[in-house]
């Protein structure tokens, strides 16, 4: 039997504990009732961003972009589409790094659009530039 997963959610921080088997059937966050493993992607801020990144076990990408951004504007469908095609596989996320410039600057972040494939409380993978949905999902299943 595996063992139950940590996840934090989204909306309040809450660190969530969730069977594996659980994932499919829609759970919701123990304190807000917030979808945890919905295939959308959710907006962090720095204070979740931190909390997911260390303690989370199902993986998650995340999309490090700014609002200036032009090919950030441009990949966010795709980013979006591949978040519901990954749906209870990995949890999709993004964060304003013109909002949060701490983040950039703790990651060592060059350039945007940049996305970060974190799994078992470590980084993983990092892609850089705007990509298709098709290149997105490949990068995470590639690594998982």
């Amino acid at each position: 039997m595996q063992d139950p997963l940590n996840l934090t959610c989204f909306a309040c921080g809450q660190i969530n504990r969730l069977p594996v088997a659980k994932l499919d059937a829609k759970p919701k966050c123990s304190k807000c009732k917030a979808a945890l493993v919905d295939g959308d992607v959710a907006e962090l801020n720095n204070v979740i961003h931190a909390k997911l990144t260390k303690i989370d076990n199902l993986p998650i990408i995340i999309d490090y972009w700014a609002p200036w951004c032009g090919p950030c504007r441009t990949m966010a469908p795709e980013f979006a589409k591949a978040a519901r095609a990954l749906r209870g596989k990995a949890r999709f996320a993004k964060i304003d790094t013109q909002q949060y410039p701490q983040v950039s600057q703790q990651l060592n972040i060059r350039g945007i659009p940049l996305l970060i494939l974190y799994s078992a409380s470590r980084e993983i993978s990092r892609l850089s530039g705007a990509r298709p949905a098709s290149n997105i999902e490949a990068f995470v299943c590639q690594h998982l």
